[in-house]
């Protein structure tokens, strides 16, 4: 017979909901976010949130979220809130931290200035191109103003936003995919200087032939980002011969690095199907990593409260689908990487404390646990399950009353 590979649970799913932060935290003040909670402000947007699979999570313990009770008896569930230790509240700096990481430099932006002259100029001289917008903006909106210039100069456009992001939209047929890449590949070369480094450049291609039917094709976007500054849970997941599958955007804020797997989503939906078929694979021991991507950039970047909640309760929803169809040796762990509240100033981040709730059909005395001060709990307990050691530079220590 072969031997069991792990502690208790054969596949761990980490499901993040990009941006669903339950309030602010201890170092608010810093970041200019006192006040933000993006659960609760969703809630009320509507008059409470109707998502009674995570309020039979403990969900509701965590925070005071309108529509969803305190239950605090929840045997099948773990729930707590985690703090985030490394000083930012970006996507990168979020997940990272889950696997371990404590990025202690966050990632520039250039929302409210536009990216440097020199930067840009530099940018000019080596793709050929002349660079026209260099302001944060929508990408649909950007088109609408910009698109047909760009068409007619095969120029660039260059925009950012409230991330730490440097985009790249060009026409398909004007400029050309591979032409685009190009330069997007020149873009990620000079933004690894650290006086401009930022998180991401990303190609966003578009077709249609004026501002009144531009579309971007996302099929075609490709992200260029940097790797994990140190080793991860991921790292040590694979190189022991575990699967670590990255569903959504994983693949891109990992650079590759960690993963045996790839599977590119668009929505929170295609998201969570994939999740739900990589549960009923039978031949399958690691852990499989999602992000659910809409919630921050569909609703709370762009500051839609009721589409936020919306979002929520859907995503509710589908969690009861995905419970119904798990086994013993399963663990679905769900989780945030920072706040966006849908109703604060500004359409930034903002710096919240995470929900974790942890489910199996194992648990018999799941409850709530005290507050983790960082989001590498995560990390360290995947690691944990399979009998692994994390590094000692490494955050986090395993949550080990999943294991009584």
């Amino acid at each position: 017979m072969e031997e069991k590979k792990y502690r208790k649970f054969k596949k761990i799913f980490v499901i993040v909901a990009d941006s669903a932060g339950i309030g602010e935290e201890p170092d608010a003040a810093d970041f200019g976010d006192v006040g933000s909670n993006t659960f609760a402000h969703a809630a009320e947007s509507v008059g409470g949130l109707d998502a009674k699979t995570m309020e039979m999570m403990g969900l509701g313990t965590l925070d005071d979220i309108m529509g969803v009770e305190k239950v605090n008896d929840h045997p099948k569930a773990y729930c707590l809130a985690c703090r985030e230790t490394s000083l930012g509240k970006d996507t990168m700096t979020g997940h990272w931290e889950m696997m371990g990481v404590n990025t202690k430099k966050p990632f520039q932006t250039f929302t409210d200035t536009g990216f440097p002259k020199e930067l840009i100029d530099e940018l000019e001289k080596r793709t050929g191109h002349k660079i026209i917008g260099n302001i944060a903006a929508s990408g649909t909106e950007i088109l609408k103003q910009l698109g047909e210039q760009q068409m007619k100069e095969n120029s660039l456009i260059v925009y950012t936003s409230s991330d730490s992001v440097l985009q790249i939209a060009a026409h398909e047929e004007v400029t050309g995919l591979e032409e685009l890449y190009r330069c997007c590949e020149i873009a990620r070369e000079l933004c690894m200087q650290p006086k401009y480094l930022v998180g991401r450049v990303i190609a966003r291609p578009y077709v249609g032939t004026s501002k009144d039917d531009f579309k971007r094709v996302g099929a075609h976007r490709h992200d260029y980002t940097v790797s994990p500054t140190a080793i991860t849970a991921m790292d040590i997941l694979k190189d022991a011969g575990y699967e670590v599958s990255a569903v959504g955007k994983i693949n891109d804020i990992f650079n590759g690095v960690g993963v045996t797997r790839t599977i590119h989503t668009a929505t929170n939906e295609e998201g969570m199907d994939e999740s739900i078929r990589q549960l009923k694979e039978e031949e399958y021991t690691g852990i499989c990593f999602v992000n659910l991507v809409e919630f921050d950039s569909e609703y709370g970047h762009r500051r839609n409260p009721v589409g936020y909640a919306r979002c929520l309760e859907a995503l509710d929803k589908r969690l009861k689908e995905f419970i119904e169809n798990m086994g013993e040796e399963d663990l679905l762990m769900v989780t945030a990487d920072h706040g966006n509240d849908p109703t604060f100033h500004g359409t930034d981040h903002t710096r919240e404390k995470v929900p974790l709730l942890i489910y199996s059909p194992a648990f018999n005395n799941g409850r709530k646990l005290e507050e983790n001060a960082t989001f590498a709990c995560i990390g360290a307990t995947c690691l944990y399950n399979f009998g692994l050691e994390k590094k000692e530079s490494m955050l986090g220590e395993p949550l080990k009353e999943l294991f009584e």
